[in-house]
């Protein structure tokens, strides 16, 4: 995997924020948190860059991505491409 540099835009309260953290977590994946409940400004940056203040929000060296899809859940298919990461079957 190669090394990335990663945004998370969160809030505790979030379940699927959660998910994706244990996602990050389990495949050793580094990255920088983004409460925007508490830093200043984050919560209108995710409305500016994606028209909706919907979170989780990666931000994966620059390029935005939705690591979930309501009614879906977490897009770990989609995660796994992102990141390089081999599933085994």
């Amino acid at each position: 995997m190669a090394h990335m540099d990663v945004l998370m835009y969160s809030a505790p309260w979030c379940r699927d924020c959660r998910e994706t953290k244990r996602y990050l977590d389990s495949h050793g994946i580094a990255f920088t948190e983004i409460d925007i409940e508490t830093v200043p400004g984050a919560s209108d940056e995710v409305l500016r860059r994606v028209g909706k203040r919907a979170i989780p929000q990666l931000v994966l060296d620059g390029e935005w991505f939705q690591p979930y899809k309501p009614g879906r859940g977490i897009l770990y298919d989609e995660l796994d491409e992102k990141f390089g990461i081999k599933t085994r079957l």
